[in-house]
């Protein structure tokens, strides 16, 4: 299970990754995994500010949609439009090719954690 020490993370299974007052985000490689052939995202919320928590999308898998929760509050900036064409590369690259927000901060909240720490939770 591949969980790069240079990210933070969320107990809903997002991976984040700020850089100054911006921070693109995806889905982790245990969720990746969990969900099995992604083979749609949808994300309509582009231009819009939303909370710690609030839905910011769906990914589809073959048998499950599930809901994308906000890792951060602020604004999502882009959605990753290659997703459109190819969600699958979230099954392949998860980290890299699969990102799929970016988001202007407004407030990076309490609910991060390390790497160790997720590492942790998707083995307990």
């Amino acid at each position: 299970m591949n969980v790069p020490a240079d990210l933070k993370y969320t107990r809903d299974h997002e991976w984040i990754r700020i850089e100054g007052d911006t921070a693109t985000i995806g889905i982790t490689d245990f969720a990746q995994g969990e969900l099995g052939d992604i083979v749609y995202v949808e994300v309509e919320t582009v231009g819009e500010s939303l909370n710690t928590g609030d839905v910011f999308g769906t990914v589809e898998a073959v048998k499950t949609v599930s809901d994308l929760f906000m890792p951060v509050s602020g604004e999502i900036l882009e959605f990753n439009d290659s997703l459109e064409s190819n969600p699958e590369v979230i099954n392949s690259d998860p980290y890299g090719g699969g990102w799929m927000i970016k988001v202007k901060l407004s407030d990076q909240g309490d609910n991060l954690i390390s790497a160790d720490d997720y590492q942790g939770l998707i083995e307990a």
